[in-house]
C-alpha cells in the first residue's frame, strides 16, 4: 500500500514538474524569440548580470545575438577625477540619531535609503582574515560584531557560479590608509572615504586611491561610478537589467546616501543603472557609485534587516561591508 502511494505521489510530482518546465521553456522561447525586442533585451541583460543565470540567454540566442544585445544595452564608463571642492564637509559632533530612513520606489522597484549627515561615521569592515576556509561574514554579523548602527554589503568577491563563500575580495581593500588586500597597482572601480568623510569614487589603482587620501576603500566593477562631479554615467539602451542593487552617494553638504533596492521579488523586480542614477540625482548626489548587488544586496539598520534578500538561502557571506558607526 505504501509503495503504491509513493509511486502515485512521485508520478503526480513528475507531471507537475514537467508542466512547470514546459511552461518555463515556452515562456523563454516567447521572450527570446518573440517580436518584443525591448522585453528580450531587458530579460537577457538582467540574466547576464547574475552569477548563476548567464547561461540562460545562450540557450535561446547565439553568441553573436547575445553580444549584440549587451553592446547596445550598456554604459560608457566615467573616467573623470573627483573635484573635492564640490563637497564641503563642516565639522560636526557625531549624533547617533542623525540618520534618516527613506522608502524608495519606482516603476519596477522598491527599496530603502539611509541619509547619514555625518560622513565620518562610515567605514569599510572586513573579516578578521581573508581567504579563510570559513569564508566571509554576513552584513548583520558585521553590524553585530562592531556594534554598528547600520550596514550594507560592500565590494565584489570571488563568486564562481554564484556559490562563493565571500572569503576573497576582488580588486583591493584599504583600511586605516593601508592596502590590506591586493596591490598598489591593482586597478578597479573604487568606493572609499578620506579622513574627512569625503567619498572617493572612480576607476583607479590602489595607490591612486591612497594618493587621494583614502583611509578606507573597497572595489566593485565593472560598473562602478554612477555620478562624478554631478555628471551621470552615459547610458546606452536599458543600460543594465532589473536586479537587486546596492549603491552609495554623497551630497554637496557631505551627507552620505546609502541605497539598497530589492529585486527578483513579487513586490520588486529590481532597478537598472539608470534607475539608480535618477534616484541619486533626485536626492542631490554629486558623486555616487554602484556596490555589489544581486543576491548580495542587503541593508541592516538598528539591528534589523530592512531589505529583502534575493538569495534563496538568506543573506550571504561577504568579503567587505560598508558600516555606519
Amino acid at each position: 500500500m505504501l509503495k503504491k502511494v509513493v509511486c502515485r505521489t512521485s508520478m503526480i510530482l513528475g507531471i507537475i514538474l514537467f508542466y512547470i518546465l514546459a511552461f518555463l521553456i515556452g515562456s523563454a522561447l516567447i521572450v527570446f524569440n518573440g517580436d518584443n525586442e525591448s522585453t528580450r533585451d531587458v530579460v537577457a541583460v538582467t540574466l547576464m548580470e547574475t552569477s548563476a543565470g548567464k547561461f540562460v540567454p545562450r540557450l535561446f540566442l547565439s553568441e553573436r545575438e547575445t553580444n549584440e544585445i549587451l553592446s547596445k544595452n550598456t554604459v560608457v564608463y566615467l573616467d573623470e577625477k573627483i573635484d573635492d571642492k564640490l563637497v564641503v564637509i563642516n565639522d560636526k559632533i557625531p549624533d547617533q540619531k542623525d540618520i534618516e530612513l527613506v522608502d524608495i520606489s519606482g516603476g519596477t522597484y522598491k527599496g530603502k535609503m539611509l541619509i547619514i549627515s555625518d560622513p565620518k561615521r562610515l567605514y569599510v569592515a572586513t573579516p578578521a582574515t581573508f581567504d579563510s576556509p570559513t569564508g566571509g561574514m554576513k552584513v548583520e554579523d558585521y553590524v553585530a560584531r562592531d556594534k554598528a548602527t547600520a550596514g550594507v554589503n560592500g565590494g565584489g568577491f570571488a563568486d564562481v557560479n554564484g556559490v562563493g563563500n565571500g572569503g576573497t575580495p576582488v580588486g583591493y581593500v584599504i583600511q586605516d590608509s593601508k592596502i590590506t588586500f591586493g596591490y598598489a597597482d591593482t586597478f578597479d572601480s573604487v568606493v572609499g572615504f578620506d579622513k574627512d568623510g569625503r567619498l572617493i569614487v572612480g576607476r583607479m589603482t590602489a595607490q591612486e586611491a591612497l594618493n587621494l587620501g583614502a583611509v578606507d576603500a573597497l572595489t566593485f566593477g565593472p560598473v562602478g561610478p554612477l555620478i562624478i562631479n554631478s555628471e551621470p554615467l552615459d547610458i546606452k539602451g536599458t543600460g543594465g537589467g532589473l536586479n537587486p542593487r546596492t549603491a552609495i552617494g554623497q551630497r554637496a553638504d557631505g551627507s552620505i546616501l546609502l541605497l539598497c533596492i530589492d529585486g527578483r521579488q513579487a513586490h520588486s523586480l529590481g532597478a537598472s543603472y539608470k534607475d539608480l542614477i535618477d534616484i541619486f540625482v533626485e536626492y542631490g548626489a554629486v558623486n555616487a557609485s554602484n556596490l555589489d548587488g544581486g543576491s548580495s544586496s542587503l541593508m541592516v539598520y538598528e539591528d534589523e534587516i530592512i531589505s529583502v534578500t534575493a538569495s534563496l538561502y538568506g543573506s550571504r557571506k561577504l568579503a567587505t561591508a560598508v558600516l555606519v558607526k
